[in-house]
């Protein structure tokens, strides 16, 4: 998991838990909003073009993508949205959540 402030991406509750900071590698943040919208940093995008969107911004082949979805989104488009990340050649996953104490 992840718990950063500096995302590249909209705002979005994001889940609370506990995890460790992490620092990404040329991570690109995929958001996933309350009514299913759909963004790459911040450009929207829809699950039909976001393999193609991402291959385009996955300049480093180790490079993470930082799946920031609102606690209140369905898990259906997030894991839909993850696989078409994965077929764009994704390979490094982190889960970015609000830290508590």
């Amino acid at each position: 998991s992840l718990s950063m402030q500096n995302l590249h991406s909209l705002p979005v509750n994001l889940p609370q838990g506990h995890a460790a900071p992490m620092q990404a590698k040329s991570p690109v943040t995929l958001t996933i909003s309350q009514d299913s919208h759909i963004f790459l940093d911040k450009t929207p995008v829809t699950l039909e073009t976001l393999a193609e969107s991402l291959k385009s911004m996955l300049k480093d082949p180790d490079a993470n993508v930082i799946v920031s979805a609102d606690s209140a989104a369905p898990n259906g488009i997030t894991i839909q949205a993850m696989l078409q990340a994965r077929s764009a050649g994704a390979k490094h996953f982190l889960i970015a959540v609000k830290h508590v104490d």
